[in-house]
C-alpha cells in the first residue's frame, strides 16, 4: 500500500523519491504493490498523476512483484471504465474498484451490485479488485456479496477494511477455491487472519516497517517463532492508534529516520504534525528498531 513522496517547494509528485521508495519495499521482501491507493493520495492526485506514477512504479519494480492500482473516481460508468482500462493499459496486474465511490452511503447493497455487474460488463477481462476504502465513507461488503462477485472469475483481490475477524474469515470461507486474494488492513488481527486463510497483508503498518509484516507474513505460523510472533502482533497492536495519526506526514517521517531521502509533505488535510506526534513517532522507531535487532530481521541500507 504505497505512499506518493512530494516535492517539499512546490508540491509536485517527486518520481526520484517514488523510485527510493518502490526499492525500499522491493528489498523488504513485498510480494506486491498498491499503487494509487488512499495512502498514495490518490484523491488528491490528478487523473494524469494517477497513470503516471502507476507507470513510473511498474518500471521501478521491473516485473518483479505483481502491481495493482486504484481505478474508479467518480462519474458516468462509462467514464469509470474507460480510465479502468487507461489504467489496466499500463500494465497493472488488476485494477481496483472502490465500493465507496460506486454507491452512496444511502444507496442499498443492490445498487452497488448492479454497478459492480455493469462495470465488469463494460471492461472486457480485465482483472479487478475491489477496495473497501474509508474515503469518502466505508462500504464493507458481504461474504455472499464477495462470493457472487469473485465467481465471474474477474474479481482476484479485496482489500479488507471490516476491523471484524469473524467477517474476515467468512468471507475466506465464501470465496474458498477460487483465484483470488484477501488482504487484510487491520493489524490489530494480523496472525488470526493470516492463519484464517487471508492472502497477505495491506495495512498502513508496512510504510513503517515492511521488513517487519514481511516477516510476520512468512512466519506467523511457525511453531518455533511463538513467542516472536506475539512480540511483533503486540507491538502492532501497542501502536494502532500511534500509526494513524496525522498519517501519512508521520509514515514519511519515520522513513526519513530510516535514512529514506524523501519530503514529508502531503496533499491531504491530515492534521498538525506536533512534537508531541514527533515523539510518538521517535518512540515507534526505537520499538521497531529494538524488535529489528531482536528478531535479526535484516533491514537493507537505501
Amino acid at each position: 500500500m504505497m505512499l506518493t513522496p512530494f516535492e517539499e517547494q512546490t508540491g509536485a509528485v517527486d518520481y526520484d523519491g517514488l523510485t527510493r521508495l518502490t526499492e525500499l519495499y522491493l528489498r523488504a521482501g513485498v510480494t506486491g504493490l498498491f499503487a494509487n491507493c488512499l495512502s498514495s493520495e490518490m484523491y488528491e492526485l490528478s487523473e494524469a498523476e494517477r497513470l503516471q506514477t502507476v507507470k513510473h512504479v511498474l518500471k521501478t519494480a521491473g516485473g518483479a512483484v505483481p502491481v495493482v492500482a486504484a481505478g474508479t473516481f467518480g462519474g458516468p460508468l462509462s467514464k469509470q471504465a474507460d480510465f479502468i482500462k487507461r489504467m489496466y493499459d499500463t500494465g497493472v496486474q488488476g485494477v481496483v474498484i472502490i465500493t465507496s465511490i460506486l454507491a452512496a452511503e444511502h444507496e442499498p447493497d443492490a445498487v452497488l451490485d448492479e454497478r459492480i455487474f455493469q462495470l465488469l460488463e463494460l471492461t472486457g477481462d480485465i482483472k479487478l479488485g475491489l477496495y473497501e476504502c474509508p474515503v469518502p465513507y466505508k462500504r464493507i461488503i458481504s461474504a455472499a456479496q464477495l462470493r457472487q462477485f469473485v465467481e465471474t472469475n474477474r474479481i482476484i483481490y479485496l482489500k479488507d477494511t471490516c476491523l471484524n475477524i469473524e467477517q474476515v474469515k467468512a468471507k475466506l470461507a465464501a470465496v474458498n477455491g477460487y483465484q483470488f486474494g484477501l488482504y487484510d488492513a487491520f493489524a490489530e488481527h494480523a496472525v488470526q487472519s493470516l492463519k484464517a486463510g487471508s492472502a497477505g497483508l495491506s495495512c498502513i503498518q508496512g510504510n513503517f516497517f515492511p521488513e517487519v509484516i514481511v516477516w510476520l507474513c512468512n512466519n506467523y505460523d511457525n511453531g518455533s517463532l511463538t513467542k516472536e510472533v506475539h512480540k511483533i502482533q503486540q507491538l502492532l497492536i501497542d501502536n494502532m492508534e500511534v500509526v494513524h495519526h496525522v498519517y501519512p506526514v508521520i509514515a514519511k517521517y519515520f522513513l526519513q529516520k530510516r535514512g529514506l531521502h524523501i519530503s514529508t509533505f502531503t496533499r491531504r488535510r491530515v492534521g498538525d504534525f506536533t512534537n508531541d506526534v514527533r515523539s510518538s513517532i521517535d518512540k515507534l522507531y526505537e520499538d521497531f528498531a529494538s524488535v529489528q535487532r531482536e528478531l535479526n530481521i535484516e533491514v537493507r541500507g537505501f
